[in-house]
Parts: C-alpha cells; sequence; structure tokens
C-alpha cells in the first residue's frame, strides 16, 4: 500500500435518502442526527443537501413537501474504497468538497472531506492503517519457553543472549512473562533457581491480535505502562514480541521508504496540493460569477484605500450599485440568464472605470466601487457614466437593463460599515425615486 485506502480514513457514519423523498424527511433526519448534510442517492449516484439548500428552499417560500428530486442538488463525485489519497485528492474542487465512497457493488460505503484526506497524508495515518503482522516476522527477537524450564538456565540464556524478556509458553500459548525487572527481583530475593519459571513469572500475559493496527498497540502499551507488545494469532499463539521504540521507529522507517520509493507520488501530491493552495487563494479574493473582488477581499482593500487617503490626504469615494427588477429577470428568463446578466454588467461597470478603481461584488445583485482620490462630485459624475452604460447595454434575450445607484464619500474616523449605510440610503432614495437613477448622500 503506497498511500492510505480511502475506506480506512472515510466516514462511515453517514446517513442518506432516495431522492424520491420529501424534503422534510432529509430535514428531520439531519436534526435527528445532528448532521449538516446528508447524502441523496440516485440510482448509481449520489447527490448531497445541506442546511444551506434548505434554508434557500425555505426563502423562496417553497413548502418542505417537495420532492429531493426537484431541488436541483448537486452531484458530488465517487470513488472507490480501496483507492488511495492521491486518488481522491485529484477529485477534488472548490466546488466538490465531499467525496462519496462506494463499494465495489456501487453502494454507499462512506464520504470524506478535503480535511479528512489533507490529514491523513501523514505518518500517523500509517500507524492507523498498517497492521503489525505487516511489520512482524515470525520468531523475531523472541525467545520463547516452557513453563517447566528451570530459571536459572533461563537466566543464562537472557545473558548469553543479550535478550530482556522471555514468553513462557504452554502448548505455544503465553501464559506468562520473565522480564529483566522480574530478574532483579529474583536475584535480589535469592530465589531457587531450580525451581520452574512458572514459579517467578508474571502473568497474566496482556496479549494484542497481529491484526491490531500500530496506533491500537501504542494505546496498548501507554494504558498499561508497558514497554513491548506481546502479539499472538487468531489461536492465541504467540507469533512475536515487539518493543515500543521498535513499534515507532518502524512506522517512520516505513514512511521513510515509501517517500525514497515515491518520489514522483509525492512530487505528484506537492503539485495537486499547492494547487488547492492557489484555488483556495482565488476562493477567498475572487466572486466566482463575476470574476470581481468578493466581499471579504474588498474589506481588505477598503483598509489599505483608506490608510492611503489619510497619509495622502486625498479624497476616496464609493458607490453602490443594484440592478433594477433583477428578480423579474430570474423568474422570466431563468437563473442561467440571471447569471449572463450580472456577468455583462460586470464586464460594463469595469470598462467604464478607471484601473485603480475597485469593483466588488457585493451580494446577490449589487455591486461596490470604490475610488481612489475620487472626491463626491467627481463620484456623481462616474456614477452617472455607469448609469448611462448599463441603460445603453443590450444584453441578448433580455434586452436592456438598468441600475439604481448611490454614492457616498469617505471622511476620518469611517469604517467600511458607515460609508456603505450613507451609500445604501442613497441607493434607497434613488429607488423610491422610480428606479435607473444616481442619488448621493446629499441629496437625504
Amino acid at each position: 500500500m503506497k498511500f492510505p485506502a480511502i475506506g480506512d480514513i472515510a466516514t462511515t457514519s453517514v446517513i442518506s435518502l432516495d431522492i424520491n423523498e420529501k424534503l422534510f424527511v432529509a430535514l428531520e433526519l439531519m436534526i435527528e442526527h445532528s448532521h449538516r448534510h446528508m447524502v441523496i442517492c440516485e440510482g448509481a449516484a449520489f447527490r448531497l443537501v445541506s442546511i444551506m439548500d434548505i434554508i434557500k428552499t425555505q426563502g423562496e417560500n417553497i413548502f418542505l413537501q417537495i420532492s429531493l428530486s426537484e431541488m436541483n442538488l448537486p452531484q458530488i463525485p465517487v470513488i472507490d474504497k480501496h483507492k488511495n489519497v492521491l486518488e481522491a485528492l485529484e477529485l477534488l474542487s472548490d466546488k466538490n468538497e465531499h467525496i462519496c465512497v462506494i463499494n465495489q457493488d456501487g453502494t454507499l460505503f462512506g464520504f470524506v472531506t478535503q480535511s479528512d484526506i489533507i490529514a491523513n497524508i501523514d505518518p500517523q495515518t500509517l500507524m492507523e492503517n498498517y497492521r503489525l503482522q505487516d511489520f512482524l516476522k515470525l520468531g523475531r527477537r523472541v525467545k520463547m519457553v516452557e513453563k517447566d524450564a528451570k530459571t536459572g538456565t533461563i537466566l543464562q540464556q537472557m545473558a548469553e543472549e543479550c535478550i530482556d524478556n522471555v514468553i513462557i509458553v504452554d502448548a505455544l500459548k503465553p501464559i506468562g512473562i520473565l522480564t529483566t525487572k522480574d530478574v532483579m527481583s529474583l536475584i535480589k530475593n535469592q530465589v531457587d533457581m531450580e525451581l520452574s519459571v512458572s514459579n517467578y513469572m508474571s502473568t497474566p500475559v496482556q496479549t494484542i491480535q497481529k491484526t491490531a493496527s500500530i496506533k491500537d498497540a501504542l494505546e496498548h502499551l501507554k494504558i498499561r505502562n508497558f514497554k513491548r507488545v506481546v502479539i499472538v494469532d487468531e489461536a492465541g499463539h504467540l507469533e512475536g514480541v515487539v518493543a515500543q521504540k521498535e513499534l515507532i521507529y518502524l512506522t517512520y522507517s516505513k514512511w521513510a521508504m515509501l517517500m525514497k520509493e515515491h518520489q514522483d507520488e509525492l512530487c505528484e501530491i506537492n503539485t495537486l496540493l499547492e494547487n488547492k493552495s492557489k484555488e483556495y487563494e482565488m476562493m477567498a479574493t475572487f466572486d466566482s460569477l463575476t470574476g470581481l473582488y468578493n466581499r471579504y477581499k474588498f474589506g481588505e482593500l477598503y483598509l489599505t484605500s483608506y490608510k492611503s487617503m489619510i497619509q495622502r490626504e486625498n479624497n476616496l469615494s464609493l458607490i453602490l450599485i443594484d440592478i433594477d427588477y433583477f428578480k423579474k429577470v430570474n423568474d422570466t428568463y431563468g437563473h442561467n440568464m440571471g447569471d449572463t446578466v450580472l456577468r455583462k454588467i460586470a464586464n460594463k461597470v469595469l470598462q467604464t472605470l478607471r484601473n485603480n478603481d475597485i469593483v466588488c461584488r457585493w451580494g446577490g445583485e449589487e455591486f461596490v466601487v470604490l475610488m481612489p482620490t475620487v472626491g463626491l462630485i467627481q463620484a456623481l459624475s462616474l456614477a452617472e457614466s455607469i448609469r448611462l452604460n448599463i441603460e445603453n447595454l443590450v444584453i441578448d434575450t433580455v434586452g436592456h437593463v438598468t441600475i439604481s445607484l448611490g454614492v457616498s464619500e469617505v471622511v476620518r474616523g469611517d469604517s467600511m460599515n458607515d460609508v456603505i449605510y450613507r451609500a445604501d440610503q442613497a441607493l434607497y432614495l434613488a429607488k423610491k425615486s422610480g428606479r435607473n437613477c444616481v442619488k448621493s448622500e446629499l441629496d437625504f
């Protein structure tokens, strides 16, 4: 196994529902299990319904009695549970945060998230997923004696062979252990070394199955404060003894070997992770639909622009834009055409403004523009230019749309919320005045 199998790191406590069920059934199950997502099964395909999907549905005043099949839920990628982490990583994107893990027959096994996969590409994974039997060599550094063996003879063998423990067996099943710590007590108490070791051994022996994971073995040692694990097979027969330090050494040695043998795969992982990092940076900066700055990034840019305004004693103004009757566009022509309108308007606004002006999609059908070195009067003129250019814009199928604009000027001590609030008040006044016009804080 080069890298962990997806089935070993997948979450299997997944609730699922058939796509023909009602939305209220999904909601009840999600509440009952305290889950934010639910897998929806549609034949061999899988979809995902989230709390946000339900909230949006409620926001559109659609009753919970609708079928899940009517909700246009996103389909999520699938991967066989025996595939490894590297193959799963390739399926992730900004839209695919979850991957369904399936059995060989196509049925649902569980699911993994981005964080599950990233968190499991390290040596800890080996401890969790490799079994003791993957490392164990039968008889490796284990001294096994029968219960009737003389104690003195065993001590002599331990000294000659530099062995720090001996396992006492009966019909190959461990019944006791004699360690160097026990030997010190025997010597101190001057016991009869001619007696059988069964008189002095520590018993019973705490054993662990060879199918246990390295992590299980280390926890076994920690709980009992032991220095070694005694490993047995399914029948209870002794398989070997491994010290705590050997378990850790074996794990990291195996990891180092994998790193050396699979440099190409590691380079590919690094490339994929680097690409993911770039994708996340883009997501944190730009609106995926319009390509404009998003609201989060705009907050950063406002602070930078405000500091520059104070230092250079320049002007700074802001325009808030709202598309008139945008809901009617969506209702008449569909959401895809609504998305086209948003992109067309975003492009036209960019074409109208200067290169150093900052344009952001504020949310829904709203945009915000920040204009360094521009006072209120010049901002009003630029806002009117934007309004005229949008009014004259012809969009296929839809035709003409209009916008309303509110303008405010940043003054010393203004937070972003202060300026947005005044621009929003001006925008409200523009809407109240019949739309397709520009208003500023001077108008109220």
